[in-house]
């Protein structure tokens, strides 16, 4: 069995999770406490891929990066980035496919604050920015810790975007899911098996720590 598969998902989650978090954090908290009239828009077009089929999704990231598209060609152009069948373009792809689960748990935490909170900093002098960087966001550690791992177990998990946008390139592009449908395909269920299990188990003990550290077991356990 291969480890590059393995190592390569594992890259791909991690890069993808971070720029997620970057991303998020700001769109959250604009969408926690803003009042325009077009939030729900907002709302619904961020939450998108957690009903639209990845296939869809993949499909038209797929056409809409294509050289032979306009937006694809001037990307190629502008700055030399071409994201089809390629490890930037599976970076790209991850994130709007798994930005609903980073925004999520980190707008209902900034939502469930109350705003004597952001009140009482901003009588103190302080700015938007360092009221969310020391006062908000220390109070939502739970939302934050539950969006970065959802979205990297997300990432992880991810077969019908990253086919269709990366397809099937050794060491660039071929990540677990793909080493899965590959041995499937040619009936190796063995090997298919290896790769599987150690998703399965990599995947369970990220969500087990989520939901230890949200009950408090892991600080209780190291006091």
């Amino acid at each position: 069995m291969s480890w590059e598969p393995i190592i390569l998902t594992l890259k791909l989650a991690l890069v993808a999770t971070v720029l997620l978090l970057f991303i998020s954090i700001p769109l959250a908290n604009w969408l926690a406490n803003t009042k325009n009239r077009f939030k729900p828009v907002f709302e619904a077009l961020i939450s998108m891929p957690l009903v639209l089929p990845p296939t869809v999704l993949g499909f038209y990231l797929l056409i809409a990066f294509s050289p032979n598209n306009t937006f694809g060609a001037w990307l190629d152009q502008a700055f030399g980035l071409s994201l089809i069948f390629s490890f930037e373009g599976l970076v790209f792809a991850s994130i709007i496919y798994s930005l609903p689960f980073m925004v999520h748990p980190i707008q209902s935490g900034l939502s469930s604050l109350p705003k004597s909170l952001s009140e009482a900093s901003y009588i103190l002098g302080k700015s938007k920015f360092q009221t969310l960087r020391k006062v908000l966001l220390p109070n939502i550690k739970p939302a934050l810790i539950t969006g970065i791992t959802l979205s990297f177990a997300h990432t992880m998990g991810e077969f019908g975007v990253v086919l269709m946008i990366g397809g099937n390139i050794p060491g660039q592009t071929k990540v677990a899911s793909i080493a899965i449908y590959d041995e499937v395909e040619s009936l190796n269920y063995g090997l298919a098996n290896n790769y599987a299990i150690i998703l399965l188990i990599f995947s369970f003990l990220v969500l087990l720590s989520v939901y230890l550290f949200n009950n408090g077991a892991i600080k209780r356990f190291w006091k």
